[in-house]
Formats: C-alpha cells, sequence, structure tokens
C-alpha cells in the first residue's frame, strides 16, 4: 500500500499501512482503525469537470457538451478516509458524487494528449460533494455548491501511475452499503488524457495539483447518519459519515433555496418537472 497522510494533533504525519498498524515515518506504530487520515495530497488547485460520463447525460436528457467544461475547488475542501461531511442545518440536497481523481507529477502546461499520461504522478478515489441549496446563488461559479470545506474526501493513498490504467477500470459508489453508482471508463466521452490535454494548453499544473474526471448517472442527496463509500478497482475506497452541521447561514449572503435548479441537478428530474414540483410546494 501507497503512502498515507494522518492527523497528530495539530501535526500532519506520514506513514505506510501494515496489516492493522500505521507505522509513521519515525517507526511510531499506531492502530489503524484509530488513526485519522488527511489526504494524502497537498495540491495548489483543484479543477473538476462538469459532464463527462454518457451516463449522467442520458439521464439528464441534455445535449452531448462538444468540449468539457471545468470549475475549481478551493484545497480547503479536501477531506480524508473516514471523515466527516458537514450538512449545514436547513439545507437538504448534500449529494454525492464518485469519481477517479488524478495527482500531476511534473509541471504541465501545453502538452499533447499523446504525452498527458507521462505528467501524472497517480491516481486516487474522490468524491465531489455537492449542496445543491446554493445552486441559484452560484450562479455557475460552484463556490458554494461544491468549494465548502471538506467537500472532497479522498482515499488515503496515490496509486502511483504505473500501476493502475485510466482507461480501463470501474467505478462504485455506495451508500449505507448499496451501489448507487456504477461506471467504467468506457463510459467517459473525455478520457483523462483529453481532459488533461485541454486543461494545459492554457493552465499551468503544478506537482500535487488534483484533476477530478466527472461522476456518472445516480448522483442523489445524502441524509445526515448515511456513510456514503466511492470504490475503484485497484485504488481502493475512501468512506464518509454524514453529519449534520449547527451554523447560522442567516447573517450574511443568499440563503439556502430549494430553486429548480436545485431539483433539476439533484434529483435528476427535467427542468420542467423541477418548475413544477417548486410550484407545488409553494401551493
Amino acid at each position: 500500500m501507497g503512502r498515507v497522510r494522518i492527523a497528530d494533533g495539530e501535526t500532519a504525519r506520514w506513514g505506510v499501512v501494515e496489516g492493522e498498524q500505521v507505522v509513521l515515518d519515525d517507526g511510531t506504530r499506531l492502530a489503524e482503525a484509530e488513526v485519522t487520515y488527511l489526504a494524502p495530497v497537498q495540491p495548489s488547485k483543484v479543477i473538476a469537470v462538469h459532464l463527462t460520463y454518457r451516463s449522467r447525460i442520458e439521464e439528464y436528457a441534455a445535449r452531448t457538451p462538444a468540449y468539457p467544461s471545468y470549475f475549481m475547488k478551493p484545497p480547503t475542501t479536501l477531506n480524508g478516509h473516514r471523515g466527516q461531511l458537514r450538512r449545514p442545518a436547513g439545507t437538504e440536497f448534500l449529494n454525492y458524487e464518485g469519481e477517479l481523481a488524478v495527482v500531476i507529477g511534473r509541471r504541465m502546461h501545453g502538452v499533447a494528449q499523446d504525452d498527458a499520461l507521462d505528467y501524472v504522478a497517480g491516481y486516487a478515489v474522490a468524491n465531489d460533494v455537492g449542496l445543491h441549496d446554493f445552486r441559484h446563488a452560484d450562479r455557475g461559479s460552484m463556490l458554494r455548491v461544491k468549494g465548502q470545506d471538506g467537500f472532497l474526501p479522498l482515499s488515503p493513498t496515490v496509486v502511483p501511475a504505473a500501476d493502475f490504467d485510466p482507461t480501463s477500470y470501474e467505478l462504485r459508489t455506495l451508500l449505507n452499503g448499496e451501489v448507487v453508482q456504477r461506471a467504467t471508463a468506457q463510459d467517459l466521452i473525455w478520457g483523462v488524457a483529453y481532459q488533461l490535454a485541454d486543461l494545459s494548453r492554457l493552465i499551468t499544473l503544478e506537482p500535487g495539483d488534483v484533476v477530478l474526471t466527472g461522476t456518472p448517472a445516480n448522483s442523489r442527496p445524502m441524509a445526515v447518519g448515511d456513510v456514503v463509500a466511492v470504490e475503484i478497482d485497484g485504488l481502493g475506497r475512501v468512506e464518509s459519515t454524514v453529519v449534520e452541521w449547527e451554523v447560522d447561514l442567516s447573517e450574511a449572503g443568499d440563503q439556502p433555496e430549494t430553486s429548480p435548479n436545485t431539483l433539476h441537478v439533484a434529483l435528476a428530474v427535467s427542468e420542467e418537472e423541477a418548475e413544477r414540483m417548486v410550484e407545488r410546494s409553494k401551493a
């Protein structure tokens, strides 16, 4: 197993998992079941893609985009295996999105598609969590929806690029033990190499940066107490528990709202049905 990063009080420490123990770099041995995992990367930026899986586009009955489009998540979204996902009190639409994460290995700018995978350090499993009660407020930026603290759990290790084939994998998301998302690399419209080449035309990707490659159909809201896990064969698993966060959102800014766009994205209903649902709720 690769190297893991854990919390030791206020300090982050590195080590490896050996059976039921984590062995830190200084030789300290800890019970694996008791450690607090941190994300195994420290990126300058995280870039995520919108629609890339055919099943997702079919679910929305959307037109296939001519090219992928992207948004950014702050590094503070990073979360570790077995961490908590905080759903602010008064919100309802906290969705899971199982994804393959790519970790950049060396500076990448203007790299051709045929060479793009040579710049990858490794791969990890990710959950690109989104709080869709703020769809109306973000107006496309995704900052409130996807950028909140802890909204990017990553698996404990980064598997070296040489040990994983991003053109052949199966991804599964499980909610309370039930498989709710399943996809393979063949379902991607634009593969990993294409996405990296596209991004690196205009944006310099630095070592450690994370690129999230999209989610398949059946992203749905989670409830407080739910346990969500994402698995990719050969990369492992990341698991999280949803908790309620008693935070006061009322002092400033746009407030959570169940807008038609919220329902369209969070529940994958048609835009017309989403409009009708909102109107019925007001009656």
